[in-house]
């Protein structure tokens, strides 16, 4: 079966000539569909770097990304943009919701650009609203709802169009433990529903609530492990010494 996502030997070298910088160095791995991953890193890792390919939201320098088995990395803005609107679904840390539209169509907008009929959006909008447990509340605008509901209307809009990948940057980097707690259990629902999830992140804690975890540092990838490899022999230590 072919990955969803497939970087290979990925490269994103700035100022080139005496002043080089490698935000990404030497980048590969893959991501099948359904996989629930983390990347984490540390800020100057190359995390944002690599979440900004991954969105098609910039292009390496060299190397090759290949997303349901299309090479983006080489592709045109106006095919890259496009690509965004069609493949992926951001959620931000900002929220980036629109002030002045309550929830409805906030979560309807990017489904106007995709030109969907009145009728139809409405409903997948209200759909996904009610998804994330927001059906109360179509009518607020952002100002009436807390950044944890905000957040929540942003991962609605996010999953509105049943994009194949859901990438969610520092999603939780702006709420408290409730609304972190909240979100990433809307996410791992979305999960177990069988979307394809990708968090970028630095807190260690939401690492540990994904299937997969991917490190990266000094823009190298240092460590790809699946969680219960990593955590299955302390799990049965803290069982037994509960008992």
């Amino acid at each position: 079966m072919n990955a969803l996502i497939e970087i290979k030997d990925m490269y994103k070298i700035y100022h080139p000539g005496e002043n080089e910088i490698y935000a990404l160095n030497g980048v590969t791995f893959a991501v099948e569909e359904g996989e629930f991953v983390v990347v984490i890193g540390h800020s100057g890792s190359g995390k944002s770097t690599l979440m900004n390919m991954i969105g098609c939201l910039d292009t390496p320098t060299e190397g090759t990304y290949l997303l349901n088995g299309r090479d983006v990395s080489r592709m045109t803005d106006n095919e890259l943009s496009d690509i965004r609107n069609q493949e992926i679904g951001f959620i931000f840390q900002g929220f980036n919701l629109i002030a002045n539209l309550d929830a409805l169509a906030n979560v309807e907008l990017p489904l106007i650009y995709r030109g969907i009929e009145k009728r139809i959006r409405r409903e997948i909008a209200v759909s996904s609203l009610e998804m994330v447990g927001l059906g109360e509340r179509l009518h607020h605008k952002p100002s009436q709802m807390s950044g944890g509901q905000q957040q929540r209307v942003a991962v609605a809009r996010a999953i509105a169009a049943r994009p194949p990948v859901i990438l969610a940057d520092e999603p939780t980097g702006n709420l408290d433990s409730r609304s972190t707690w909240e979100i990433m259990d809307v996410l791992k629902k979305l999960h177990k529903s069988g979307r394809t999830v990708i968090v970028i992140t630095h807190d260690s804690e939401i690492a540990k609530q994904a299937e997969r975890v991917i490190q990266i540092k000094d823009g190298k990838i240092t460590e790809d492990y699946l969680n219960h490899e990593r955590t299955g022999k302390n799990d049965g230590q803290e069982e037994r010494e509960s008992v």
